[in-house]
């Protein structure tokens, strides 16, 4: 084979043409979306599936960006970080994208998505702790997809491929939780009856303290006999609730409530609705719940924005401290105030139901609060970071699913006097392109 000189003395490799539209190139880096990414004379590449020091054939798909989709040909040469991947599926099914990688390029990798972003910021050189890891089997939430192409019995249930609306058929799943893996064929047995030629659906499983609880949505057949069916095998499967909301929206219908769908916030039950957030696997959620609660440490009160129902306000109230928890989902608030009436934290928790995005709470509001806990969507919060930017509070634990938005919202928290003082990466989606993390900021100088 044609000897080519090492990346690490060019900028720019130079590639090997093959044909009219496969070259070979050497990959360089991973990007943020876990492609790896080949600079060459011709562009740069990104390829999937490959990692730093891959030599590969690819094939140019078009343009992307500021270079060119590709798609992986064959690994000529494998680099150092390369490893066998454990699932079958790996490749097809658009669920993972990093299996290939071995452990330790994998965690190096994810830590260094929160690094990249806060650099990107002008942040570099933060305090970035070790990357907290979710087990194998450790995810206890997904959606699948479900399709049928012709007649029955052609149901596909499991993740859709990278790129397209094709649905790959699992037989296993290492990320998920061994009970909602165990019920693939039930399901696939079910929707063989219910789901028309041609149709649609998606499936949403979680798994509560009480058992699964699963939620249909499409054009499935759902007419009296449908609903029976529906109902009969949410006993058969031994679901904590089952429900069906129709194609285009509405109203998510319960047909089956077995047992109480709830999960459990600092040992207080909360119920949880047909397809309601909840973090994505128990580890992480513990990893979270321990860092703010370090941080937090004996402050009182403490605004819990963006609360939903309840992951952090909840545990704090426990430990004792006065909770204002604010979020703009109804039924979330609802469900927090009703587990609190239950316990012996009602006194100690109130709730707000307000859009941040629109209203975020202003520094003068924020004067009576000694921390704030945050938990924003992946879109962050610009608006109220602003707002904590410019009041006096001492403590502000920051929790995201997006390094990118995070870094651009504690570029203004650090304008406004806040120190960084630790972040600690959490690894949730195993195997994907996705970090969270738990980020503690303190005020440097008091502003009172």
């Amino acid at each position: 084979m044609t000897q080519h000189r090492s990346p690490k003395r060019h900028r720019r490799s130079e590639p090997q043409v093959i044909g009219a539209s496969e070259v070979e190139v050497e990959i360089s880096r991973i990007g943020e979306q876990g492609d790896g990414i080949a600079e060459t004379r011709l562009g740069r590449f990104y390829v999937p599936l490959t990692t730093t020091g891959d030599r590969v054939r690819v094939r140019r798909l078009g343009h992307r960006g500021d270079g060119f989709a590709a798609a992986l040909v064959a690994v000529l040469s494998p680099g150092p970080g390369r490893a066998e991947p454990p699932c079958p599926h790996f490749g097809a099914c658009g669920g993972c994208i990093l299996q290939h990688l071995a452990d330790e390029h994998y965690a190096a990798w994810k830590t260094n998505r929160v690094t990249a972003a806060l650099a990107r910021v002008g942040l570099a050189n933060c305090p970035i702790g070790p990357l907290v890891r979710t087990p194998p089997g450790g995810r206890r939430r997904t959606t699948f997809a479900v399709s049928r192409q012709n007649e029955k019995p052609n149901v596909r249930l499991g993740f859709k491929r990278r790129g397209s609306h094709s649905v790959v058929d699992l037989a296993v799943c290492r990320v998920l939780d061994p009970l909602i893996t165990s019920l693939l064929t039930p399901l696939r047995g079910l929707l063989d009856e219910i789901l028309p030629p041609n149709g649609r659906a998606s499936v949403t499983v979680t798994r509560l303290d009480g058992g699964l609880d699963v939620l249909l949505e499409g054009n499935l057949v759902a007419d009296a006999q449908g609903r029976e069916r529906l109902a009969r095998f949410a006993l058969e499967a031994d679901l904590a609730r089952l429900s069906w909301r129709p194609e285009g929206g509405g109203p998510v219908e319960p047909l089956a409530l077995r047992r109480p769908p709830r999960a459990v916030f600092g040992g207080v039950p909360v119920a949880v609705v047909a397809g309601g957030f909840l973090q994505a696997s128990s580890a992480g959620e513990a990893a979270l719940v321990a860092a703010v609660q370090e941080a937090i440490a004996a402050a009182s009160p403490v605004a819990d924005l963006f609360s939903g129902s309840g992951t952090f306000a909840l545990p704090l109230a426990r430990a004792g401290a006065g909770v204002h928890a604010i979020d703009a989902d109804a039924a979330a608030v609802e469900a927090l105030l009703a587990a609190a009436r239950t316990s012996t934290i009602a006194s100690r928790l109130t709730c707000e139901r307000r859009n941040l995005f629109t209203r975020p709470v202003a520094a003068s509001e924020l004067a009576r609060f000694a921390a704030v806990v945050i938990d924003p969507p992946r879109a962050g919060a610009r608006a109220q970071a602003e707002a904590l930017a410019g009041s006096a509070i001492p403590v502000v634990v920051y929790v995201s699913c997006n390094p990118t938005t995070f870094a651009r919202d504690a570029r203004l928290l650090i304008g406004g006097g806040f120190r960084l003082e630790k972040v600690m990466p959490v690894d949730q989606f195993l195997w994907s392109a996705h970090v969270e993390l738990a980020a503690v900021f303190r005020q440097q100088a008091s502003k009172k």
